[in-house]
């Protein structure tokens, strides 16, 4: 059973940044397109950011130009970093397959608080 561990969330204030990682148990890790997901309280999950096995990635509006995905292979891991944060960033974050694929189990998920 695959296993989704995410961390590196925390209490940043406005503009700040964190960096999110995620690592998946699975062996064969390298040709899933993985994704960042975020939900806030009362929300639903959204995705976020997408990035392919090769690399090329897409983004949510909301995030464009503040947010990069980023997959290192070799480390079954995939990392979103998160630059010039604002108050309505703040949620739990998720990884997962591309919802086309269908979802892994969920992870815990990673608390991100943006807050002065």
């Amino acid at each position: 059973q695959v296993q989704l561990v995410e961390s590196g969330g925390g209490l940043v204030q406005p503009g700040g940044s964190l960096r999110l990682s995620c690592v998946v148990s699975r062996t064969i890790f390298s040709p899933y397109p993985m994704a960042w997901y975020r939900q806030a309280p009362g929300n639903q999950r959204d995705l976020v950011a997408t990035v392919a096995s090769g690399g090329s990635t897409n983004y949510a509006d909301f995030v464009k130009g503040r947010f990069t995905i980023s997959r290192d292979n070799a480390k079954n891991t995939v990392y979103l970093q998160m630059n010039s944060l604002k108050p309505e960033d703040t949620a739990v974050y998720y990884c997962n397959k591309p919802r086309s694929l269908g979802y892994w189990n969920w992870g815990q998920g990673t608390q991100v608080t943006v807050s002065s």
